[in-house]
């Protein structure tokens, strides 16, 4: 072997360990950000606080399945102006609802991408997030009338 080949084959081997846990890293970075700017509200287990904001744990992918609730997660006031980049939101949100509620992840759920967090977030729910939610929570339970959630304020 030549002492270049061995060069490229040092230099590339780093680059083949990141592509590898490349899901991984994801994770892991969804994770941090999730603490890092939302368990202050949620609480470090999704439970939500009163007053504050909603408990996330087996509901928060049950709004994919009404229309309107994919919006509406993108567009909620903690999501829609979070200090992050577009493709880190949108891990975040796809981590949180796997974190949070994977059960009810329909088999044809299709990821948040960068550039729909970004289009979504321009148009921020302010005031009227909590009367969306309910509106959503409403068609939910009309969906399925044995759902028990409580409604936010």
């Amino acid at each position: 072997m030549t002492r270049f080949a061995a060069l490229i084959m040092i230099l590339c081997l780093p680059l083949s360990f990141v592509m590898a846990g490349s899901d991984d890293l994801v994770e892991r970075k969804a994770d941090f950000n999730w603490k890092m700017n939302c368990q202050g509200c949620h609480l470090p287990n999704g439970a939500g606080s009163p007053l504050g904001a909603p408990d996330m744990r087996g509901i928060v992918a049950k709004f994919l399945q009404v229309e309107g609730g994919r919006e509406y997660l993108g567009r909620v006031p903690g999501v829609a102006y979070a200090p992050l980049k577009d493709q880190d939101l949108a891990d975040l949100l796809n981590w949180v609802l796997k974190e949070y509620d994977n059960e009810n992840l329909t088999e044809d759920f299709r990821p948040y991408t960068a550039s729909e967090i970004g289009a979504l977030r321009r148009r921020p729910l302010v005031e009227d997030a909590p009367i969306m939610r309910n509106e959503l929570l409403k068609a939910l339970m009309a969906h399925d009338p044995n759902m028990e959630v409580s409604e936010h304020k």
